[in-house]
């Protein structure tokens, strides 16, 4: 009813409605209509089979409209590649009049378009991540923590099946609480259930036709309509955010930081005024940001994981193996033993690569005019490199489209990583949080399969292994069942 209503009143204004002409030797593409664009076309749930249907007819990069915005879609390793890497800066850019951005109030660093602010952002991320033991000990012992209580809430299923749903996000969301602030949550506190809620109904939004709607048509932006609720819960958010920087303020010792957000003060002190990338304001969206980076794409592939390896007890049997061996008269695994197995980091990969947690990475813009794959590109195209169409791609994995850890495997059984293993993405906008993520997957993976047989439930019938589309994809609900395994 609310879109039948919506498109009525669209098309009220179509007179104010231009579809861009196709500039001079712009990428193909099927022909957009006024109005509307190519969203008609387009399966707006889960485009994903489109774009490859798409990418069948006219090639690695083609140009789809979102009411009157072109949009190139970019597929394949080549092209994926020349646009995320080899011209990486010219598309390092971020539109900056879309739904996402008008969330998050142009704030954050993920969202941020390319510019001195956003370098200064990402320098300070990438130095505050590594001084706070980023693949180092102290790193390691805070995950190595956390795990024991996933550990606990599984002793007490024993016997029984389990949803590791939340039990995942929960873990995901407290690794990075610490990095941010410090401290750690009970499962079941408000702050950490709340901030959980609203980056999901939030994700969802994102990529519901609801969003696609808002940018297609900006009169209907201050209407009442659903995509309005994930302004709210970026207010909720902020607020726990705010909550939570007030009481650290308190007990704050300026100069000797222990979390993110000390590191950031002292940073602001630096400076002594505010400015457009340090302020109280951007703090809270920049701690945000990383808050969903790092609790929503790790929480999902660790959900991927386990439904493989549950439903795959040959590949979790001999990953156990290895993890003994390797592990032999130890307490617990350092990061550095992951050099000594290779099958499990194969499977790592492997379940990185399926799960592909966010199939069309964050949408780039052209920061000036510039060429793609012998097409002239403007300066403001937007860009949607496919991650599928990488991760997935006939002749650059052994089995593209099965589940097999032999895809980071030689023919000797030495791990081996493909060029186009990119689920972290690449160029200068990749993922800030790739060396934490990595660490997670590799402990929780290891101590988990260390203790516990996950086996699928008898009575739970074929596993679905079709994702629910979303900006990061997740794995259908399921059941675990969860048992000891004997003593090593």
């Amino acid at each position: 009813m609310w879109i039948s209503l919506v498109l009525f009143v669209c098309v009220l204004f179509v007179a104010l409605q231009f579809v861009r002409k196709r500039p001079k030797n712009f990428p193909p593409g099927p022909a957009p209509l006024p109005l509307f664009g190519n969203i008609l076309n387009l399966n707006l749930e889960n485009p994903l089979n489109d774009f490859q249907k798409l990418r069948e007819k006219y090639g690695d990069v083609y140009t789809i409209y979102v009411g009157s915005t072109p949009m190139l879609i970019v597929n394949g390793m080549q092209a994926v590649k020349e646009a995320l890497v080899t011209k990486g800066t010219d598309y390092a850019g971020r539109p900056q009049d879309l739904y996402s951005n008008d969330v998050t109030g142009n704030q954050g660093v993920i969202l941020a378009d390319y510019g001195s602010r956003w370098k200064e952002l990402r320098r300070f991320a990438l130095m505050t991540l590594r001084n706070f033991g980023m693949g180092k000990q102290s790193m390691e012992e805070r995950i190595l923590g956390e795990i024991q209580y996933i550990v606990r809430e599984l002793e007490a299923s024993v016997g029984k099946t389990t949803s590791p749903q939340v039990m995942f996000h929960n873990a995901a969301s407290n690794i990075i609480c610490q990095v941010l602030f410090g401290r750690r949550y009970n499962y079941d506190h408000y702050n950490i259930r709340t901030i959980i809620r609203c980056f999901t109904e939030n994700a969802k939004l994102a990529s519901s036709p609801w969003s696609v709607l808002y940018d297609s048509f900006p009169i209907i932006r201050g209407l009442p309509l659903p995509f309005a609720k994930a302004f709210k819960n970026v207010a909720t958010c902020n607020k726990i955010t705010n909550d939570v920087v007030a009481e650290l303020k308190k007990t704050r010792v300026p100069g000797n930081p222990q979390h993110f957000v000390d590191c950031y003060l002292d940073e602001m002190d630096k400076r002594e005024a505010e400015t457009e990338a340090f302020s109280e304001k951007q703090m809270v969206m920049y701690c945000l940001d990383l808050y969903f980076a790092g609790t929503d794409t790790t929480s999902n592939t660790l959900l991927t994981g386990f439904l493989y390896l549950s439903t795959h007890p040959h590949i979790q049997e001999r990953c156990q193996k290895e993890i003994d061996e390797a592990l032999a008269g130890k307490d617990e695994p350092t990061f550095d033993d992951r050099h000594n197995m290779p099958y499990v980091q194969a499977v790592i990969h492997e379940v990185q690569r399926i799960a592909n947690t966010v199939p069309l990475s964050v949408t780039h813009c052209a920061i000036k005019d510039t060429q793609l794959c012998g097409y002239s590109i403007p300066k403001g195209t937007l860009i949607i490199p496919n991650m599928v169409s990488v991760l997935r791609e006939k002749g650059q994995w052994k089995h593209p489209d099965q589940f097999n850890p032999d895809n980071f495997l030689n023919s000797e059984g030495e791990f081996v990583k493909p060029e186009a293993f990119l689920p972290f993405s690449a160029g200068p906008r990749m993922c800030l949080g790739e060396g934490l993520a990595r660490m997670e997957l590799f402990f929780i993976t290891v101590t988990l399969l260390r203790k516990f047989k996950f086996s699928w439930p008898e009575d739970a019938g074929e596993p679905d292994y079709t994702p629910v589309y979303g900006v990061t994809l997740t794995p259908q609900p399921y059941r675990l069942k969860v048992q000891l395994r004997g003593t090593r």
